[in-house]
C-alpha cells in the first residue's frame, strides 16, 4: 500500500465522520487534524480522502437503488400473484358456459368463409379467359 493511501486511511479511521465530498473542505479538516507540512502532500491525501468518501457514497446510492428496485420488484410480484388468484377463481366457475358459446362461435363462422368460395372464383376466371381467346379467334 502506497504512501498516501496509508496515510489517508489513518487519518479516516479516527477523523472519517468530519470529512465530506468536497476537496478544499477535506483540506481544511486535514489541517485541523494533522500536521502535514507538505503542500503536495496535504493535496494528494485530501485528494484521495475525498475520492474515497465519493466513492463510499456512490456505493451506498446504488446499494438503495439495488433495495428499492427489489422491493419494488416483489410488490409487482405479489400484485401478479393476487391478481392470477384474483382471475382463476371466476374461471373455474365460468368455463362450461364459455365452452358452449366458443363451440358454438366457429360453427357460425366456418359457412360463412368457405374455401368452397375460393376454389369457385378461379374456376369463374377461367372460362372468361377462354372466352376472350374465343373472341379473338372469331375476330381473326
Amino acid at each position: 500500500m502506497d504512501r498516501i493511501k496509508r496515510l489517508s486511511y489513518e487519518v479516516l479511521d479516527t477523523h472519517k465522520s468530519k470529512f465530506g465530498e468536497d476537496f478544499a473542505d477535506n483540506k481544511k479538516v486535514l489541517d485541523q487534524v494533522s500536521i502535514v507540512r507538505s503542500k503536495g502532500l496535504k493535496n494528494e491525501v485530501a485528494g484521495y480522502i475525498t475520492k474515497f468518501i465519493k466513492k463510499e457514497i456512490r456505493e451506498e446510492k446504488q446499494k438503495q437503488a439495488r433495495i428499492e428496485s427489489s422491493k419494488a420488484e416483489q410488490q409487482a410480484q405479489a400484485d401478479y400473484e393476487s391478481a392470477d388468484e384474483t382471475t382463476e377463481a371466476p374461471a373455474t366457475e365460468t368455463p362450461a358456459v364459455e365452452t358452449t358459446e366458443t363451440t358454438e362461435a366457429p360453427a357460425t363462422e366456418t359457412p360463412a368463409v368457405e374455401t368452397t368460395e375460393t376454389t369457385e372464383a378461379p374456376a369463374t376466371e377461367t372460362p372468361a379467359v377462354e372466352a376472350t381467346e374465343t373472341t379473338e379467334e372469331k375476330s381473326k
